[in-house]
């Protein structure tokens, strides 16, 4: 599905808002939602399932991926088969390490083997990225999520890491790479040049997407006009 002005990587909208998401299920460009306990918790979300089931509501069967928040591997199995019970729609997202930096991939191993979507979240290293593709080799259907803007703000260059990335999961058809805190929708397209799957896209970058291909001189005379209305509408003499 080409989504905006060519483009063919699929947009996840990345958020807790209700309102924002409901308005978002409106949209034909977003093909699939993601949210995490951090964005919930500053969305004021107070009852996870409750939340949820609200979500899987609205967005007609297009994926969604909830989150397990124990640090225990036996417990994150347990949530992790309760979440995949809530819709055939449903991935639940399980951290590559627990808080103390151990892997979670025998967790990730069992869950797939049980038939569970996942999305192994928290990804930066690319020796993460061939751990968890092993970990999913029985997965009928898992996405593996690599934080690219985290790996830009340490300095780094995420572009060859995600292209490595796509090479990694390439002999793995039921898997597919998703580029994870976007910082601009510049990454939008990189995201789609490298032929990576899915992109998530935050409410506030979302209205950006139809700027994708606007001409130079048409924005430099946008912001040009905006300078001159906002000095106006404040009244400025010299």
């Amino acid at each position: 599905m080409v989504v905006t002005r060519g483009h063919k990587v699929k947009i996840f909208a990345d958020g807790a808002d209700l309102n924002g998401i409901l308005e978002l299920a409106a949209d034909p460009r977003i093909e699939g939602f993601t949210t995490n306990p951090t964005l919930m918790r500053r969305a004021g979300v107070d009852d996870y399932e409750g939340f949820a089931h609200k979500v899987l509501d609205h967005v007609g069967g297009r994926p969604v991926s909830f989150e397990v928040f124990s640090d225990d591997f036996d417990e994150m199995r347990e949530q992790a088969h309760r979440i995949a019970r809530w819709g055939g729609n449903v991935y639940v997202k399980i951290p590559v390490t627990d808080t103390s930096g151990h892997s979670s991939a025998a967790v990730v191993k069992d869950l797939a083997a049980d038939g569970i979507q996942l999305n192994v979240t928290g990804i930066l290293a690319l020796d993460q990225v061939r751990t968890a593709a092993e970990a999913l080799e029985a997965s009928r259907a898992s996405i593996v999520s690599v934080f690219a803007g985290r790996i830009a703000d340490t300095g780094r260059d995420p572009v060859p890491i995600m292209d490595e990335a796509l090479e990694i999961l390439r002999p793995h058809p039921q898997l597919e790479l998703l580029w994870a805190s976007p910082r601009e929708i510049l990454n939008v397209c990189q995201a789609d040049q490298i032929g990576c799957h899915i992109i998530t896209v935050t409410h506030d970058l979302l209205p950006k997407l139809d700027g994708i291909g606007r001409s130079l001189e048409d924005v430099s005379l946008d912001t040009v006009r905006m300078f001159y209305r906002d000095a106006l509408d404040a009244g400025y003499v010299l």
